[in-house]
């Protein structure tokens, strides 16, 4: 795996709630002294939350979490309990007679991993909170990722075991980093070899189909629901961004997704990046080559998610690692 997390960025801390009752979970970003954000929305059937509030127009200019949740729309309620642990710290911003934390949030769908009745919820929010720390998170089938599924686009029975990963690089005196729950409809892609890392698997269970060369022959997907799917993350570095900037960094990380994933930003992913600016280096960003950089630290923690996960048994859903392809 590529070396290095989210949590490299100094003022970040990442906590996972994995639900031990099914596949699903969620993940919290924490930035209690606040962080300039951003976000892209690119799939077609996005769940988000206090996205409209990221509009450079808009007038919030910090927010103090990010919460990356399993569950569909309903896992934004963990939202809720990410909002509850930082109230109960005195985190957020000062109205009146409250302080009010700004949790943005994106989901994922996994409904259909066991009981589609246990999602997280506003208590799975609180405990990821608690989970929180400087450390480097846990990878694979945990958290956001604990129900993540890739290679979906000719049926379920034919997908594998997506993830969470992490990855960072650092230059000069500039990190950027990337956290990024993965649960596409297309395959896995490892961009410096070209090679399919997890995807849908051709009718023996083992072997890669690839979803593209498929369709360029002709192949139908199978019908899907929309909002099956979604890749949602967290890009993030410690130079100093103006909210317009971080929208851009967040846009430009999606390059990163379309690199190591394939197909993407499809009718059934709900693809949605946001990107925090902590400003702890005390440096300015040059936005080209943050940019850059967060393109490629999406595709790293991409190819780390599936390189970490593992398989299931019921459903039978494998890993890149049960398949030899990790």
């Amino acid at each position: 795996m590529h070396p290095g997390s989210l949590v490299d960025v100094a003022g970040l801390k990442v906590g996972h709630f994995t639900d031990p009752r099914r596949p699903t979970g969620c993940s919290v970003v924490l930035c209690e002294a606040g962080a300039t954000c951003g976000v892209d929305v690119r799939g077609a059937a996005p769940g988000t939350r206090e996205t409209d509030l990221l509009d450079p127009r808009n007038v919030i200019e910090h927010v103090h979490a990010v919460l990356l949740s399993g569950g569909s729309a309903f896992g934004l309620a963990a939202a809720d309990g990410v909002m509850r642990w930082l109230e109960e710290r005195g985190v957020g911003i000062e109205v009146g007679p409250a302080r009010v934390p700004i949790v943005p949030a994106a989901v994922l769908f996994d409904l259909w991993l066991g009981d589609a009745r246990i999602r997280p919820d506003a208590a799975a929010g609180h405990a990821a909170c608690a989970a929180a720390s400087a450390a480097a998170p846990a990878q694979g089938s945990v958290g956001a990722g604990a129900g993540a599924t890739v290679g979906k686009l000719f049926g379920i029975q034919h997908a594998m075991k997506g993830g969470i990963g992490s990855a960072s690089i650092r230059v000069g005196a500039i990190t950027v980093a990337a956290l990024v729950a993965v649960n596409a409809i297309g395959d896995v892609i490892d961009p410096a070899t070209g090679r399919i890392v997890a995807g849908a698997r051709a009718d023996d269970g083992r072997t890669p189909r690839d979803s593209m060369a498929a369709i360029r022959s002709g192949a139908l997907p199978a019908r899907l629901l929309d909002g099956m799917a979604t890749t949602i993350g967290v890009v993030a570095t410690d130079a100093r961004l103006t909210k317009a900037q971080a929208s851009k960094l967040a846009s430009m990380a999606h390059d990163g997704l379309a690199r190591s994933i394939n197909p993407v930003h499809t009718l059934t992913d709900g693809d949605t990046l946001f990107a925090l600016a902590t400003g702890t280096s005390g440096r300015p960003g040059h936005l080209t080559v943050l940019g850059a950089l967060a393109a490629e630290v999406t595709a790293r923690a991409v190819i780390n998610a599936v390189r970490a996960a593992h398989g299931l048994d019921d459903p039978p859903l494998p890993a890149a690692r049960d398949l030899g392809l990790a």
